[in-house]
């Protein structure tokens, strides 16, 4: 379990909350899981539970905790992968159309992530949680296309950093 605590200055007066400790806190946490944590009343500002869209004023207080990962209960499963690359801190592979990238409602089983599971062991990042372990982005059942996993923390704060950054 981690605490944060920030104490908001002028400079960031007048943003969305879910938006302000997006940015105070970085990739350490995925932007729906602070906005899941926030909608719960897990994150008090000024000691009282604020909806996402507070815009948050000089000297507010904002304290939440986030909770330590879960242990996955994802079966993992001998799934072929087509890898495009691999190395100690990462994995690409191309994932099929018909796919399901994470486990979800109705499709907790023939998904990219039980598929990573059983090719990296106990290799994946656990940034996004335990649904979605090593999974910095995503795409749709019907879209083929690259995906990027990662097999440590550092290595997803890295990209999903990289990933976030506009491109222009």
């Amino acid at each position: 379990m981690e605490k944060f605590k920030f104490l908001i200055d002028e400079d960031l007066e007048g943003v969305r909350l879910d938006k302000t400790i997006a940015d105070l806190t970085g990739p350490l946490i995925s932007r729906s899981f602070l906005q899941k944590l926030i909608k719960e009343g897990g994150v008090l500002v000024n000691g009282s539970p604020k909806k996402a869209s507070y815009a948050v004023k000089d000297e507010d207080e904002i304290e939440f905790i986030v909770p330590d990962a879960e242990e996955a209960s994802i079966e993992a499963e001998d799934i072929a992968l087509d890898i495009l690359y691999e190395d100690n801190d990462v994995i690409v592979v191309n994932k099929p159309k018909g796919m399901v990238v994470h486990p979800a409602n109705g499709h907790y089983n023939g998904t990219l992530v039980n598929a990573l599971m059983y090719h990296c062991k106990d290799s994946l990042s656990g940034i996004n949680g335990v649904l979605r372990p090593g999974i910095v982005h995503r795409i749709d059942m019907d879209t083929t296309g690259s995906i990027i996993a990662c097999k440590n923390d550092a290595a997803h704060m890295c990209i999903a950093r990289a990933v976030k950054r506009p491109f222009y």
